[in-house]
């Protein structure tokens, strides 16, 4: 390690230069990662509502629809829009009125079926389909085009035309999230450091890991918009602490050294062994997303870990150029550090540690049971931004067609007439059905063939299905439409076992059924990953119980607290906020283990070694976890989308609750189980007096 550090120190004019260069490719790199802002998308393709959206695309070239209210609008007009939109690179055909019956022909000689569809007392509807699925650029670029039509009362409702406003919105927001994160970090690292530039270098060297892990996404082809709108803020938030034990440490090597390039590679020597070994955890827990049968996991996972790699790296070989470049401008500029140890916290856990032991007691079970308990979304369009264009047209499919929801059931193109009839007939008894539509229901025998409408025909019976559309007045992941696919499914099933159904209802019932999985799956793996890694770390078997039950204490608070606030959770959040909160800070637990140990080893009393301890890892620790709170709080604030917004402030809360109960929990449970660590830890030293 000492060759490789002295030639980062002997060659870092060089290595700067090239990592200068390789921003480069980087943003080349940024630039063509694709984005995808369809998160029903990243369900298992085993799933059978994405084998029925897969037959949906392939045999009747359905993709993704839009539906389009038209208000006020006469119908020779609405024929001339129609023409209009069909033009629309993207936009595969556009199906209304005028395709089942001339419009010179009174609307009131349409079938019941077709006209309860098409018609309400004020609008009219025109359903859309496009070339391609509903995340893809083509698809986003004609929706909005077609929204340009606004201005004419025209609404566009549906999940493309929401995948399209969360992507204007995105696109918006992302540089507004970083700047203010990259503020509230400086503030904090300027708070919590003596020198005053150096929160800009660190910023400075955090560009190139960022940079590089941006850019790289390319290799995975494409990424989630919720991974991209985290990535920088997280490890931003997640690696800035390994800038703070590089400079300390260069700070400490200069003292003993009479030499700028020694001191930087002994610190460098000494700085790759802590990093690496605390990183490892939090790699650990981003790697366990991957595990996830929503495949968003995995994306998150794979970017955060690949992030934190790219950022001990980047601080292990390119900082040290910075701080040696600056070096006397980082020390002449200096200010008294505001961030300090709390004096009074060790004295205080010691006076109080049995009260404080019994206070884990008693809230622990209980706020268990309420993270456990807290409610969760699943419609992804409930806690959109309500002006939103495509919420504005989606509410309106709702209020004037009784369209919250369409189900398309897709059956053997060998059944008689009179069963899909009955299938049609027994679905529109349902409870919130409001409408059924077949090709038997439109057309059934009441047109001779040479007059049947051809795109109806094209639409409805198509790649050896036939389709029943069914529009629904529940929203999708109600229990009440669970309960109503439940029921259709078991309609279709009884006149062909093979039928499928797709939508947003049932890949929305799926992704409940998936997540629930996921949620347990990858809070074990999780947990069991950083147990082993700590127990090999300290060679305990008791240590890594102790330092998992601190943090898990902490996440059980954190996303306990929406039960008692009677806050509602998107889906995600309940998943993905509790293995990151304990892989990004169950370093500061290590840290102060470690501390522990040491003081132990120097000749302390349990009660000292506590008291020490506490005393000198509070200043880190403090920094590190408001650097992490402070770079996710402000998107907090000022996301508009629900799913951010929650997503953020759980983890800026989560940051906060770890680190007062790495402070103040786990010099308890250090001081309590002291001698069982002792019997069960390879190597511990033996306290030099009573506890």
């Amino acid at each position: 390690m000492k060759k490789l550090a002295d030639f980062i120190v002997n060659q870092r004019n060089k290595i700067l230069l090239i990592a200068i260069l390789l921003l480069i490719p980087s943003v080349i790199g940024y630039a063509r990662t694709k984005t995808n802002y369809d998160l029903l998308s990243y369900l298992p393709q085993d799933c059978e509502s994405m084998i029925a959206q897969n037959s949906l695309a392939d045999d009747f070239q359905l993709a993704s629809t839009g539906m389009l209210v038209v208000e006020n609008m006469p119908d020779k007009n609405i024929e001339k829009l129609k023409t209009e939109i069909e033009e629309i690179d993207g936009v595969k055909e556009v199906l209304w009125r005028g395709d089942v019956l001339d419009i010179a022909i009174p609307k009131e000689a349409l079938p019941e079926d077709i006209m309860n569809v098409l018609y309400s007392e004020q609008s009219t509807l025109m359903i859309i389909s496009f070339d391609e699925e509903s995340a893809s650029p083509r698809t986003m670029d004609a929706i909005k085009q077609i929204k340009t039509y606004a201005e004419k009362e025209c609404y566009l409702g549906g999940l493309s035309a929401v995948s399209e406003d969360v992507k204007d919105l995105t696109q918006q927001e992302m540089p507004i999230y970083i700047v203010i994160a990259v503020a509230l970090v400086v503030l904090v690292l300027y708070l919590g450091l003596s020198s005053n530039l150096a929160p800009f270098i660190f910023v400075l060297g955090i560009v190139f890991p960022v940079a590089y892990n941006m850019g790289s996404n390319v290799l995975l082809g494409e990424v989630s918009y919720i991974t991209k709108a985290l990535a920088v803020v997280l490890q931003l938030g997640v690696t800035m602490d390994y800038s703070i034990f590089l400079l300390h440490r260069y700070q400490e090597e200069k003292l003993k050294c009479s030499q700028r390039d020694e001191a930087m590679s002994n610190a460098i020597q000494a700085t790759f062994t802590s990093i690496t070994s605390s990183s490892i955890t939090t790699i650990a827990g981003f790697l366990a997303l991957c595990v996830m049968q929503l495949t968003l996991g995995r994306d998150i996972g794979l970017v955060m870990a690949k992030g934190v790699v790219l950022g001990v790296l980047s601080t292990i070989i390119i900082l040290p150029a910075l701080i040696m470049h600056f070096d006397q401008a980082i020390e002449k500029w200096q200010h008294p550090i505001l961030i300090n140890s709390p004096r009074k916290l060790p004295d205080f856990i010691i006076r109080h540690y049995k009260k404080i032991f019994a206070l884990f007691l008693i809230l622990i079970i209980p706020m268990a049971y309420a993270q456990n308990h807290t409610n969760v979304y699943y419609d992804l369009s409930a806690n959109m931004p309500q002006d939103f264009a495509s919420i504005i047209g989606t509410n309106k499919l709702k209020e004037q067609f009784h369209m919250t929801t369409t189900h398309f059931v897709l059956v053997d193109e060998n059944l008689k007439s009179y069963q899909m009839k009955e299938i049609g007939d027994k679905i529109e008894k349902l409870d919130g059905v409001y409408n059924v539509i077949s090709y038997e229901s439109v057309i059934g025998g009441r047109i001779p063939d040479e007059f049947e409408p051809e795109a109806i025909k094209e639409i409805l019976n198509n790649g050896g299905r036939k389709m029943i559309l069914v529009n629904s007045m529940y929203t999708a992941a109600d229990d009440q439409e669970i309960q109503q696919l439940n029921e259709i499914e078991n309609i279709v099933h009884s006149y062909d076992e093979h039928a499928v159904i797709a939508g947003e209802g049932p890949m929305t019932r799926d992704l409940i059924d998936v997540c629930d999985t996921d949620f347990k799956m990858v809070n074990v793996l999780s947990v069991l990953a950083i147990f082993i890694i700590i127990a090999i770390t300290f060679r305990s078997l008791s240590l890594p119980i102790i330092l998992v039950c601190a943090i898990e204490f902490a996440i059980c608070i954190n996303m306990g607290i929406p039960f008692f606030t009677q806050t509602t959770l998107p889906f995600i959040a309940s998943i993905v906020v509790g293995t990151i909160q304990l892989g990004a800070t169950v370093d500061y637990a290590i840290l102060m283990t470690t501390r522990f140990k040491e003081e132990l080893e120097n000749g302390c009393e349990v009660k000292a070694a506590v008291k020490n301890a506490t005393a000198k890892t509070a200043p880190s620790i403090l920094t590190s976890g408001l650097s992490f709170f402070a770079a996710c709080i402000g998107v907090a604030v000022i996301a508009k989308m629900d799913l951010m917004k929650s997503l953020c402030m759980l983890i800026s809360r989560g940051a906060v609750i770890s680190m007062i109960a790495i402070l103040v929990v786990l010099p308890v449970l250090l001081l309590i189980f002291h001698k069982i660590i002792a019997k069960t830890t390879k190597g511990w030293p033996s306290a030099t007096a009573k506890s």
